[in-house]
């Protein structure tokens, strides 16, 4: 049996097990379905008037990957222009791809699609040995990367619920069973909205065009009121984010963090003497100075601070008004993981590796080529190098899914 054969085989008996426990989303029967088949062809324009059809087309299917639109259409069965688009879902994607993490060099990989030259990490603008630009990218879920995946998602729903006042019961979360996270907000208030309106909201979560002169941290104004006070904690969205964010990072930086963000030894030395005060008078929006801590020493590190308190979202998902995002409790086709949906209040608690495996009878031979070491449950396994094993099939089918193995025959 091939490595395709298997993987698909796998997948078929899960839906034909699972597929009568899966939830369709609100408003099934306004809802464009799309789908990807094991001959990695796109199928789209698919609607379903009840939970039940969805349900008895993933079993008669079979796909490798299931999506459904964020939006709501009169006739989700048209091509795109005659749909009759009524209003859509804000829709939020968090990927360990776009969070710079350390790991990367460990556990992704590229070739050149030319050449086949091949390395670690992040790929290349061009090849080196041939000049081109276009590579084959194999990524890896690792702890490290949904850990920082993760953090980002917290923030993300500390903003909407804080700062946008949706409350918990519009705002689900979900794991994709990849390398990230979703968040759906599902509210009358945004659903609406256009792709301008909704780009102002991710500008807003990013910090984009942030102007810190409009909230009185330019020079003249902090001079003049250091001393009375400004940015105060009882102020709200990024105002207070600002202030509590500079509290955190002047208490507990060290000097390395310091100095990364461009302050010299000498002012270092002076803030680590002060920084209890200044942390103190920052509760009343006191803005104080010490010797080498002025207000360019304050933009620098509010500056840093927006950096860090910003949310790392895929923007282009979030704007996109007709976004296909992946069904609930389908199988994604590059681990064979499931897309879990969890309440926000456990997120810290949520443990991918364990609450998204789906597949857990049996075990299959396997050659790896390469892998790191990697956790499926309470379980470790790897790292492998051009090895024959024995594998669960939960581990078989993410390593073959991320081509690094294949079933021996």
């Amino acid at each position: 049996m091939s490595s395709k054969a298997f993987i698909k085989r796998v997948f078929r008996e899960y839906y034909a097990d699972e597929a009568d426990k899966l939830t369709a989303p609100s408003l099934v029967g306004k809802r464009e379905f799309g789908f990807i088949s094991f001959e990695n062809v796109m199928v789209r324009h698919r609607a379903f008037e009840s939970e039940g059809d969805m349900r008895a087309f993933l079993k008669d299917f079979v796909p490798s990957d299931a999506y459904y639109s964020c939006a709501y259409y009169e006739d989700p069965r048209a091509d795109m222009e005659r749909k009759g688009w009524q209003g859509a879902d804000l829709i939020f994607d968090i990927d360990a791809d776009h969070i710079p993490t350390p790991c990367d060099k460990v556990h992704d990989e590229w070739v050149c699609g030319s050449c086949k030259f091949s390395g670690k990490g992040v790929p290349p603008d061009i090849c080196p040995a041939c000049g081109k630009e276009k590579f084959e990218v194999s990524t890896w879920p690792c702890e490290v990367c949904l850990k920082s995946a993760k953090e980002e998602t917290i923030k993300l729903l500390d903003m909407l619920v804080h700062d946008f006042s949706f409350s918990k019961s519009e705002v689900h979360v979900f794991f994709s069973g990849h390398r990230g996270y979703h968040v759906h907000v599902e509210s009358e208030a945004v659903r609406t909205l256009d792709a301008i309106a909704r780009k102002e909201i991710v500008d807003y979560l990013t910090g984009l065009g942030l102007n810190l002169a409009l909230h009185g941290l330019d020079e003249k104004t902090w001079r003049a009121l250091q001393s009375s006070g400004f940015l105060h904690l009882r102020d709200f969205g990024w105002r207070k984010r600002i202030v509590e964010g500079s509290q955190k990072f002047i208490q507990s930086a060290e000097e390395k963090d310091f100095r990364k963000i461009g302050f010299d030894k000498d002012a270092v030395e002076a803030i680590l003497r002060s920084r209890d005060s200044i942390v103190k008078k920052l509760d009343n929006g006191i803005w104080t100075t010490v010797k080498g801590f002025s207000f360019g020493s304050w933009k620098k590190i509010t500056e840093y601070v927006i950096r860090l308190n910003s949310a790392k979202i895929d923007t282009v998902v979030t704007t996109d008004i007709h976004r296909l995002i992946r069904l609930t409790g389908t199988l994604h086709g590059k681990t064979g993981f499931k897309k879990v949906e969890f309440p926000a209040s456990v997120i810290h608690k949520f443990d991918p590796f364990k609450e998204s495996i789906a597949l857990k009878k049996g075990t299959v031979r396997v050659f790896v080529s390469s892998a790191p070491a990697f956790r499926i449950g309470d379980e470790v396994f790897g790292p492998y190098e051009n090895r024959e094993i024995d594998l669960p099939v939960a581990a078989a089918v993410l390593l073959i899914c991320k081509e690094r193995a294949k079933v021996i025959e």
